[in-house]
């Protein structure tokens, strides 16, 4: 074991040869909404000290201005008002408790004044040392940490499963959140994530959980009574662990990587449907049972979106000691809610802030109303699930319409609401955008792409292949394509980013189903004929055998004829008259 970085103290429990951080580990993939929560959680002293340089006109007043664009509007809204600090006008100290990405812990780092981290893993401790040597590592389990030590901010959002080392029995989940919750300071905050047992990936998901051979598997806490079973009980359980809830969200897609934040206030059946797209997960190399997109758009339309998220994430807080002589200016109990979104969504490299009823790309975009209507692709698998050809030729006329005035937007990145299109997410405007038909020939292809691989059904039985099935749709919206544009708008596709081919790597349960059946019909025909080869062979054995039994039975008669006496003085008789003929041919000559 190599010498450990001079900030990195072993308290207990510290695992000398695993690693958290590995590929396999399954350490939740935490990028631009939780950096983004980070933000609104830490703004006071990176905005302050930016305010307070750029007043001054010292030389870094410019790059702190920049720094503080970012909390400009928490500040605004209120989050620090007349230079008050939230805890209680010391500066921010921040624990962080288990493995995250190294994005959002140079975040933290860049933000706080003090940061301490909680690891298990101790190369894991001496590679964080080392590349942030002002920090303080602990490297143990979660019950050495030293009780008498308490945080402004405590962050745990890769949960409580890597708190303890595989070499001692894992205490109760409840018990493990009271012994962070006594780490928060009085008017501090607690951030914690949580893994949800039933969340919508596990019904995505075709492999059991237990396939992945993740670490927290070592001992499942299925059988931990007090893992809370939804966003209500997790709330029960940071008030008895004497905090304040705060806000509780919904992450999306999925608990590997989470890419949206969603506050319960705005789950409902009310969301609209095209904040539902940015939801779903699109696949990659995971095999899944069933449309992902569908299946979270009918999640959020029934109302589920809170219960069956893939992790919910909570925010509380401890409330300040109560004083003799409260003020108005500092209460004795939990803050209003005023710097935390009510939503995040992650779309590409850009973050979006979601409001009730409009989104802002940040940190300083446009407010944008989210538009009403059904996805287009929504539409039109319903469409073709009923055969209703004349709806699909209908809806695909005035798509070809849409696009030949200028729109441009796949079908599951399209609402319509009967009477026109709006982008969910606008596509970036091109300085030489192609023709028209190629445009749509893009979209269609996109469509009859998806539709295939999901294994929609579809009107039309002689295409087999998505070109096939885009020709075909293009010549129903009354704009046909040729090959030439289709293989035009596939270049294009690709240009954009994120093209519709599926990889051969990445089959989905559906293929696998599809080949298994194509399989048992084969296997099943050639049983059939291995049936019929056994009964023909058998045949032809038992005519073999009645065959066999007339020769042997020949045999026994002819052997029994020459034994008479008839049939030895014939063969002596003969015997001259042969050799006379002999005798003469040779003579003849």
């Amino acid at each position: 074991m190599n010498e450990a970085p001079e900030n990195v103290r072993l308290i207990g429990g510290e695992m000398l040869l695993w690693s958290d951080s590995s590929h396999t580990s399954g350490v939740t993939d935490w990028r631009g909404v939780a950096l983004e929560l980070v933000r609104r959680l830490l703004p006071i002293e990176t905005d302050k000290a930016a305010w307070a340089d750029d007043e001054a006109g010292a030389g870094e007043g410019t790059r702190c201005h920049e720094r503080a664009r970012a909390g400009e509007q928490a500040w605004d809204d209120g989050v620090a008002r007349a230079g008050e600090w939230p805890w209680g006008g010391e500066r921010a100290r921040v624990l962080l408790v288990g493995p995250h990405p190294r994005g959002l812990v140079d975040e933290v780092v860049a933000r706080a004044s003090s940061v301490a981290v909680l690891l298990r893993s101790y190369p894991d401790a001496c590679a964080l040392a080392e590349r942030h040597p002002g920090i303080a590592v602990h490297c143990g389990r979660l019950a050495a940490l030293p009780a008498e030590e308490t945080y402004d901010l405590v962050l745990a959002l890769d949960g409580l499963r890597r708190t303890h080392s595989a070499e001692e029995v894992a205490p109760p989940w409840r018990e493990s959140l009271g012994m962070l919750a006594a780490r928060v300071a009085p008017g501090g905050r607690f951030v914690l994530s949580v893994s949800n047992d039933l969340g919508i990936d596990r019904f995505v998901e075709a492999r059991p959980a237990d396939r992945a051979g993740a670490d927290e598997h070592w001992e499942p806490h299925g059988f931990d009574q007090g893992y809370p079973d939804g966003s209500g009980a997790l709330d029960e359980e940071l008030a008895a662990a004497g905090l304040v809830p705060e806000r509780c969200y919904a992450a999306y897609p999925g608990r590997g990587a989470p890419r949206a934040l969603l506050a319960r206030e705005l789950l409902g059946p009310d969301l609209p449907d095209a904040l539902t797209v940015p939801l779903s997960a699109r696949g990659g190399d995971r095999m899944l049972v069933a449309d992902p997109l569908r299946l979270t758009r009918l999640v959020f339309r029934h109302g589920l979106g809170e219960q069956l998220a893939p992790v919910w994430v909570a925010t509380a807080t401890r409330p300040p000691i109560a004083t003799t002589a409260p003020t108005a200016t500092r209460p004795s109990v939990a803050p209003v809610v005023v710097g935390l979104p009510l939503g995040l969504v992650e779309e590409g490299h850009a973050v979006h802030e979601v409001t009730r009823s409009t989104t802002r790309q940040l940190p300083d975009g446009v407010e944008r109303a989210i538009p009403g209507g059904r996805v287009v692709e929504e539409v039109l698998v319903e469409a073709c699930a009923r055969e209703d050809v004349r709806a699909v030729r209908d809806l695909l006329a005035a798509l070809g319409g849409w696009v030949e005035m200028g729109g441009d937007a796949a079908a599951d990145n399209l609402v319509w609401d009967g009477e026109r299109f709006a982008a969910i997410h606008p596509m970036p405007v091109q300085p030489d955008r192609p023709a028209d038909r190629v445009v749509l020939c893009r979209v269609l292809w996109r469509f009859a792409v998806r539709l295939l691989a999901a294994g929609h059904h579809h009107p039309w039985p002689w295409p087999r292949q998505a070109e096939q099935l885009a020709l075909t749709l293009c010549g129903m919206a009354g704009r046909p394509c040729d090959q030439a544009d289709l293989d035009l708008a596939r270049k294009l596709d690709a240009e954009l980013g994120q093209p519709a081919e599926l990889s051969e790597a990445a089959p989905t349960y559906r293929d696998l189903l599809g080949a298994r059946d194509r399989l048992a019909d084969q296997l099943t025909a050639a049983l059939a004929r291995v049936s019929r080869l056994e009964t023909k062979l058998t045949y032809r054995e038992r005519e073999l055998l009645r065959a066999r039994g007339r020769l042997r039975k020949s045999q026994r008669k002819s052997a029994a004829y020459r034994r008479t006496l008839g049939y030895r003085l014939s063969r002596r008789l003969a015997r001259p008259r042969k050799v006379a003929r002999r005798v003469l041919r040779l003579l003849s000559g």
